[in-house]
This record gives C-alpha cells, sequence and structure tokens, in this order.
C-alpha cells in the first residue's frame, strides 16, 4: 500500500538547463532558499505553503535566466500533479478513514484498551513497536499514524504524557515500517532505482534498520522509566474511560475496520479500494452499533466526526481528542502537495542541483566519503522536492555511476536512499509527510524531531559503517566482483 503521495518524477528531460550556470552562481539561489524555509517556517512560523511559493519563485527566476521559461515550470508542475492524483486521493481518503474510525467507535476502542491496559511508564516504547508492527504489515506509515497513531496520541493526552515524545516514538515505528515492509512502495521504488533485488535490499538495510531501532527502544524505555504511575491522575483516566464506554457501544466488532486494512494490505489490494471498504465498513458500524444516522456518518466522513454528533455533554478532554478527521480536514494538506511541486518543478528546471551534486562527485576518494555525500544529498534533494521517486532517481543517476566504480552492490545505494530520504522526510514542516505527520498527530516538527530517533539515526548508522569498513572488513558494505558480479562470502 502507498504510505505517502510519492509520485512519478517530472522526468529528467525537465531537469536540463539550456545554459549551465556555474557553481558560484547555483549557490545563490539555494542560499536564498535555505533563508526562506528555515527562517520563514522554522523560525518565523510564517506559513510554510507560501513560503515554499516564493522559494519556488527564486528557482523559476533563476531558472527563467539560463533559458527556462515560466510555462516549462508549470507544464512540469502539471505533469507532477497528475501522477500525484492517486497519492492526493489517498491522503484525503485518510481524513475520511479518520473520521468515519471516530463514528463508529473503532479510535475510541483503541484508545479505551490503551487506558486500561498500557502503563504509563511504557507509552513511549510500546507507541513505537506497536506502530512499527501495525506500519509493517501495511507497509503505510501514514495509515499507520493516522489510525493507530492518533489512538496513541490520545491516550497520552489524557495520561498527562508528554506529546512530543509519543509522536516522536509514533513516527519512528511509522517509518520503522516503511522502511523494511516489502509492502512500502518507497522500499520498492527505491530498490528499484538502483537497480536492486527487493528482498537483498531489506536484508541489507537490517544492518542500520536493526541499531536504529535498538537505539529507538532504549531511549524510549528510559525516557518512560521516570514517569511514576502513581502520579498520573488515574482519576483522569478513570473518568475518561468511563465518559468513553459512556458515550460509545464498545466491543470487539469494531476493530472490523482495521482489519479490512490489514487484510487488503497482505493481500496487495489496490490502496484506494482498501481505504474506501474500510470507510465504509466503518460508517455501517457508526449506524448500526453506535445508532448514528447516516446522515451524521456520512458527515464524519466528509467534514470529520465532532462530538457535537454524540448525546449529553462531553468533556473538554474527550472533544480534544475526538474532534477530529475528515476529508476536509485534508484539504489544507493537498493544497500543499501543489505548492510543493509548484517548487519541486522550479528546483529541477534550475539545474542547480545536477550541478552541484555532480561537482562534489569528482572529489570522494574513499567508501565513506562516497555513502555520506550520498546521504546529505538524499537528505537535501528530499526536502527541496518532497518526493521521494523523483529523488530515488536522481540520486541513482548523479551517485551510481560511482558506487559501481568502487565495487560496491546496488543494495548499497538503496540502502543510503532510505537512510536518508525514505526516513527523514517527516522531519522538516515544508515536507508533504512532514505537514500530514505534524496535522495528523498534533505536534508541531521540530517539537517531534528530537525523539524520532529511528528517523535520523538510520544516517548515523549508514555513515558509520561506511567509514569503519576498512576496520571492520567491511562489514555492513557489500561488495561485487567487477567482471563476474559475484558476490564475495562475506557481507
Amino acid at each position: 500500500m502507498n504510505s505517502r503521495p510519492d509520485t512519478g518524477a517530472s522526468d529528467q528531460e525537465g531537469s536540463t538547463t539550456s545554459a549551465r550556470p556555474r557553481v558560484v552562481v547555483a549557490l545563490v539561489p539555494v542560499v536564498i532558499t535555505l533563508v526562506i524555509l528555515v527562517g520563514g517556517i522554522g523560525v518565523l512560523e510564517y506559513p510554510a505553503e507560501l513560503m515554499l511559493v516564493f522559494a519556488a519563485v527564486v528557482f523559476t527566476v533563476f531558472a527563467a535566466c539560463h533559458g527556462i521559461g515560466l510555462d516549462r515550470v508549470l507544464a512540469d508542475m502539471g505533469a507532477k500533479i497528475k501522477r500525484a492524483l492517486p497519492g492526493i486521493l489517498i491522503l484525503l481518503s485518510i481524513g475520511m478513514l479518520i473520521g468515519t474510525w471516530m463514528a463508529a467507535g473503532t479510535i475510541p476502542l483503541m484508545i479505551d484498551y490503551g487506558l486500561e491496559l498500557i502503563d504509563p511508564s511504557y507509552l513511549y516504547v510500546l507507541s513505537f513497536l506497536v506502530t512499527a508492527i501495525v506500519a509493517t504489515f501495511t507497509g503505510t506509515s501514514w495509515g499507520a499514524a493516522g489510525t493507530i497513531g492518533v489512538a496513541l496520541l490520545g491516550v497520552a493526552t489524557t495520561m498527562d504524557i508528554s506529546p512530543a515524545i509519543t509522536a516522536g516514538a509514533v513516527v519512528s515505528g511509522a517509518y520503522f515500517g516503511d522502511k523494511l515492509s516489502p509492502l512500502s512502495d518507497t522500499t520498492n521504488m527505491s530498490s528499484l532505482a538502483a537497480g536492486a533485488n527487493l528482498y537483498e535490499h531489506i536484508r541489507h538495510m537490517l544492518y542500520t534498520a536493526v541499531p536504529s531501532s535498538v537505539v529507538a527502544t532504549v531511549v524510549f524505555l528510559l525516557a518512560g522509566l521516570p514517569i511514576d504511575a502513581g502520579s498520573v491522575d488515574l482519576q483522569v483516566i478513570d473518568s475518561t474511560a468511563a465518559e468513553v464506554r459512556g458515550l460509545f457501544t464498545l466491543s470487539p466488532v469494531l476493530l472490523l475496520p482495521p482489519a479490512v486494512v490489514l487484510a487488503g494490505s497482505i493481500m496487495r489490494k489496490p490502496p484506494l479500494v482498501v481505504l474506501f471498504v474500510s470507510a465504509m465498513t466503518a460508517i455501517v458500524l457508526a449506524v448500526l452499533v453506535q445508532g448514528f444516522s447516516p446522515a451524521e456518518a456520512f458527515a464524519a466522513a466528509v467534514s470529520g466526526f465532532t462530538t457535537d454528533m454524540l448525546p449529553g455533554d462531553v468533556s473538554n478532554t474527550l472533544a480534544e481528542l475526538l474532534d477530529r478527521g475528515g476529508l476536509q480536514a485534508m484539504y489544507s494538506s493537498a493544497f500543499f502537495v501543489f505548492c510543493a511541486f509548484f517548487f519541486a518543478a522550479a528546483l529541477e528546471n534550475s539545474g542547480v542541483l545536477r550541478l552541484l551534486l555532480s561537482r562534489l562527485i569528482d572529489r570522494l576518494r574513499s567508501t565513506g566519503g562516497l555513502v555520506t555525500t550520498t546521504l546529505l544529498s538524499g537528505f537535501a534533494v528530499i526536502n527541496g522536492t518532497s518526493n521521494a521517486l523523483v529523488t530515488y532517481f536522481l540520486i541513482n543517476d548523479l551517485y551510481g555511476t560511482a558506487f559501481a566504480r568502487r565495487n560496491l552492490h546496488p543494495v548499497n545505494l538503496s540502502r543510503s536512499m532510505e537512510d536518508s530520504v525514505t526516513i527523514t522526510e517527516v522531519l522538516m514542516p515544508w515536507t508533504v509527510s512532514g505537514v500530514f505527520f505534524a496535522s495528523t498527530l498534533g505536534v508541531a516538527n521540530f517539537d517531534f524531531l528530537p525523539w524520532a530517533v529511528f528517523c535520523w539515526s538510520g544516517i548515523v548508522f549508514s555513515a558509520l559503517l561506511a567509514f569503519l569498513s576498512p576496520v571492520t572488513r567491511g562489514f555492513g558494505i557489500r561488495l561485487r566482483e567487477p567482471d563476474t558480479g559475484a558476490e564475495p562470502a562475506r557481507s
């Protein structure tokens, strides 16, 4: 199942310019853009959409100065949006899913289970592990965060436990599955772009995924141990749980909608079909089990669930947990996709990234330097394009030959893509994934960034393996024979 709106690239012909800019000149729009994005969004907290448009204008002007007009940029933007349509529909469908799961009582049931079963001291580590399991089985980080992640944030809010750490644990778990699941679109596309076998690619990623997940588990465990269960206001927890049970009819049958998603993902059914069937299942449950009218259930799907639909008064705490979801809640994120693709089209047509990154390759003399430069380039490009598929193929174009010349197997390149592209995009507030997770979980990107341990430690371990390979005799670095392609005995 698609985990995010990764779309087809504007294709490589759109990334060239008729006149190659000089390196020093090419740095000018890069510096201006960094000031706009980091300063405007991160520091001054201006609207990310408008900052992206400003940055896109900078690169559009730069492209125009080198022979590429606005018409070409807009044409490439249109091509991206056309290819992005399935991803945008998935984005909207997840909003519908959250609204209908609320109305059905599915997410309230998960919150009730969490309040009853989870020890506050282990909430963080369980948030990581449970979300990782769901994301691995479904192959979708977005779906895992939008369902079980929302429920876990609800539990944390009720227990008065840090939402930033909980969100970091949810994000880490979601991207564990997005990175390692054979059902994930990013896992499939990164291996395809690098020319690596899918399952060899997944096995090779264990060298960085295992230590990253171990570190994340330890961090979340240690972060939760100081929480004294006795200091948690059990009266608030008990009253919230009792209120949930009083407002909803709770039973295991309400787990049917997530079961539909899980089964559909395992059977590799089209994501849109699976999400729609799950939402329709939830609507039926909302009517038959919860007693909502069809009009109310449909309203939850479109405009989101609100506690005004429930009989009697609802506490502010519970209203804060349950008032969410709906197609309309995702409109701003969908609009952000349009702004992001305008920026991506302008960036590609300017030719700046290709020029700057290609110059770096000539100066690389070691495996550690090559892998680290690839990692940093992937991180930079995904934060510039917000499109993983574009980034994968661009990074392969730039570094594929260099990896081959050093007799490095393609799985090294595909792993570098995952560690620098797939699992880091969510960290920045101006990317599509960043906007989705921040808006869905209700926690700002820079608040959960330090706690998204799995997402930033992948780059660290990937670079360490490469730099230490001369000492460790190539541990975690897979070679290939340049003439026969035969694999060496060691990994």
